[in-house]
């Protein structure tokens, strides 16, 4: 499998062929290519930065894929039109659904949808999609 850099970010979905839920099995091909880093969070979560354009979060208990996130060099967009270094005012514009959560420092879609801004631009840094069991007590349970 290669990594698509410029598939479309589906919501509780994935990205391209990663599909949330995958997994750590059947997405090993990618996971053991060049250029991957791997990171333990803690004792549940582990992630792979992938090409410095997509990092994969998956839960230990399950190995399942739990969170997608863009990085740099990710060229795909959100709902068509949202993708890295597009202003929070396009952002909106396109999807009014977005609520900016001060705790947290990013702006939250009920659609599955987390962004985070670069600070100093005020641009899209960070893409992330996840399941919709994260905010659940089943999910540290990896009962998904």
């Amino acid at each position: 499998m290669l990594l698509d850099i410029t598939a479309p970010i589906i919501p509780f979905k994935g990205f391209g062929e990663i599909r949330l839920y995958s997994t750590r099995d059947k997405l090993k091909e990618l996971l053991s290519s060049n250029d991957v880093k791997v990171k333990l969070m803690n004792e549940n979560w582990i992630r792979y930065d992938i090409q410095n354009s997509v990092e994969l979060f998956f839960h230990l208990k399950n190995n399942k894929l739990f969170r997608i996130t863009t990085l740099d060099n990710y060229k795909g967009k959100l709902f068509e039109k949202i993708e890295v270094g597009s202003t929070e005012e396009e952002m909106l514009e396109i999807e009014s659904s977005f609520v900016y959560d001060e705790f947290e420092e990013v702006w939250e879609s009920d659609k599955g949808v987390f962004i985070e801004m670069d600070a100093e631009t005020n641009n899209v840094r960070w893409i992330s999609i996840y399941i919709p069991e994260l905010d659940t007590e089943n999910f540290e349970k990896a009962d998904w």
